[in-house]
């Protein structure tokens, strides 16, 4: 059988219900090599504003599956990212900024993108057309019931995001998804489904544009609040951040310099001996500095 024929096969299977999928419809713009730079600028730019307003809409999704990751992660388990292409890109990217931002494991936030971390730089060719691969990929990490997976793909019908969904599912690994089409098969399988519909890209299906913006947002607002309910801000402070560069650590001593009313040199030296905001501020409230 020929790739084209086993492609098909594929894509019969996974799309044996029949929905709109407007990452795919035409663009509302078109010549667009006709138009000059400041209208390409100014159309992309009226595009993207439609972006939040999508999101938006979305919310009481987002929170049903926040509240699902906030409980896996308050009772040891681990949050998940499945995606290929941008959308794996754009899990990698959220899961690579929570321990530099928020000081936890690196084991805690893991983003998963079909064809590996060589994706991540240079796209594999038809790794995302794999069924399987995506529930082993996640069984190389020991995946339990204890965990929560989320899928990540604009359109929806990935083979790699949804096989591994469909698995999750079979066994008891709570599942959820973020997506930019109504009842794609992702958002029908996964438990806690976030469709944000953004509409057609300004670029015809180039799903990296709104749909990735889209994408990125929502993964912002899942970590960020999930940290923030485990104790992981204070006040509006990172005060577990990684002091791995010049710029956090003068974050941090003007962190310590405003919470405890302290001058700069009190501050540098609390840092020095504490290498934690959080924990120089603990011990200097309790007049262990």
């Amino acid at each position: 059988m020929s790739l084209l024929s086993l492609t098909l096969v594929k894509i019969e299977y996974f799309y044996n219900m029949s929905f709109t999928k407007t990452t795919e419809q035409d663009s509302n713009y078109d010549h667009l090599e006709k138009m000059s730079i400041t209208e390409l600028l100014t159309n992309i730019n009226t595009e993207d504003q439609t972006v939040p307003h999508a999101v938006e809409k979305a919310i009481p999704q987002i929170e049903a599956l926040v509240q699902q990751v906030v409980n896996k992660l308050e009772n040891g388990g681990r949050l998940f990212y499945l995606g290929a292409g941008t959308s794996g890109r754009l899990g990698i990217l959220d899961a690579s900024e929570c321990p530099p931002t928020f000081g936890v494991s690196h084991d805690l936030v893991i983003g998963l993108i079909a064809g590996g971390d060589s994706a991540i730089r240079k796209a594999v060719e038809f790794a995302e057309d794999s069924v399987n691969q995506g529930f082993i990929d996640l069984q190389n990490y020991n995946i339990s019931k204890n965990d929560i997976v989320i899928g990540i793909a604009a359109s929806g019908t990935t083979p790699y995001v949804l096989g591994a969904i469909k698995a999750c599912n079979d066994t008891n690994i709570v599942t959820g998804c973020i997506t930019c089409n109504k009842n794609s098969p992702l958002s029908l399988s996964a438990q806690y489904p976030i469709e944000v519909v953004v509409g057609p890209e300004f670029v015809t299906g180039s799903s990296r544009m709104k749909a990735g913006t889209a994408q990125k947002l929502v993964l912002n607002m899942i970590t960020t609040t999930t940290m923030i309910k485990l104790n992981k801000v204070k006040g509006n402070k990172m005060v577990d951040m990684q002091l791995s560069n010049y710029k956090l650590v003068d974050r941090g001593i003007r962190m310590l310099m405003k919470e405890l009313s302290i001058d700069q040199k009190t501050a540098e030296k609390l840092l020095e001996e504490h290498q934690s905001v959080r924990k120089a501020i603990q011990n200097f409230k309790n007049g262990r500095n």
